[in-house]
């Protein structure tokens, strides 16, 4: 067994139910289904699943169903709080503070399941930026980065 800065870091999932318990989100605002592969305080990857029924299809483009981009975001900065938590469900999850250099490259459809991706960067105070992206099988929906809060403003 390998002990030390060298050790693999231990990893944990996620069902909806147990990320239910960590968020505070709730339908309709809920995003992510599942998370695994994650790292406390490192990185995670995420699965939505798109389905029809979405409430922002019946008014973002509702002959042409179209997952808006701002959810897309959501869905990734929702991933970012359950990696903040991980392990530790008394956790702050934070806020969401800007986001940059966000490309969409591929429209999120119905049926379509959204990987999530999630890599936490430097601190600056109370402010943390992350690497995300989204794929839809192979093919990159977005990426950019966020910046977070790293709890609650006092």
């Amino acid at each position: 067994m390998t002990v030390g800065p060298d050790a693999p870091a231990r990893t944990y999932s996620y069902s909806s139910d147990d990320i239910k318990r960590m968020l505070p989100h709730r339908w309709p605002m809920l995003m992510i289904d599942r998370a695994y592969d994650v790292v406390p305080d490192v990185s995670g990857r995420g699965i939505k699943s798109v389905s029809v029924n979405e409430p922002f299809f019946a008014g973002h483009y509702p002959d042409h169903s179209i997952m808006p981009g701002v959810m897309i975001v959501e869905a990734m900065a929702q991933l970012v709080a359950v990696i903040y938590v991980a392990g530790d469900f008394d956790g702050d999850v934070g806020y969401l503070g800007s986001i940059r250099s966000m490309k969409f490259s591929r429209l999120v459809v119905p049926g379509d399941q959204l990987q999530l991706e999630a890599k936490l960067g430097q601190g600056l105070g109370g402010l943390r930026q992350v690497a995300v992206r989204a794929s839809v099988g192979s093919e990159l929906a977005a990426a950019g980065s966020l910046i977070v809060s790293t709890g609650r403003p006092t």
